[in-house]
């Protein structure tokens, strides 16, 4: 092989290596069950909340892909005028689960990304951004 399509090669293989996002450490969250209670309909989700609470500043400065690898798709995602977005994630039923009126909002896991998809918060909240 020519030496500079050997090294083209080689960049390329290291370069989409650090460019690939995978799962983030979750602690003892129980991922799959996480994925499987959409809008936190299931009550799955609320009984990692103790582990969320210990370990939600670790993913601070994560971006916006490892965060779906890891829980799955965001329950909602709502943007904002500064470049920045939201990913929700409902602990307790929303009101999109089919049948189900909630007097409250819904405790949920708050991702704010800033205007490169990083992790800037992380907050624990009944309350909307």
């Amino acid at each position: 092989m020519p030496k500079p399509l050997g090294l083209l090669l080689c960049l390329l293989t290291i370069w989409t290596g650090f460019s690939c996002s995978g799962r983030l450490e979750a602690g003892s969250i129980d991922l799959e069950a996480w994925k499987q209670d959409r809008y936190g309909c299931k009550g799955l989700r609320i009984r990692d909340l103790e582990e969320i609470k210990r370990i939600k500043n670790e993913f601070l400065g994560k971006n916006n892909q490892e965060l779906i690898k890891t829980f799955g798709r965001p329950d909602r995602v709502e943007l904002d005028t500064k470049s920045q977005s939201f990913f929700f994630y409902f602990l307790e039923p929303s009101d999109d689960c089919g049948g189900l009126e909630t007097e409250k909002e819904p405790l949920k896991v708050l991702f704010r990304l800033n205007a490169i998809s990083r992790v800037s918060e992380v907050t624990i909240t009944n309350l909307n951004p």
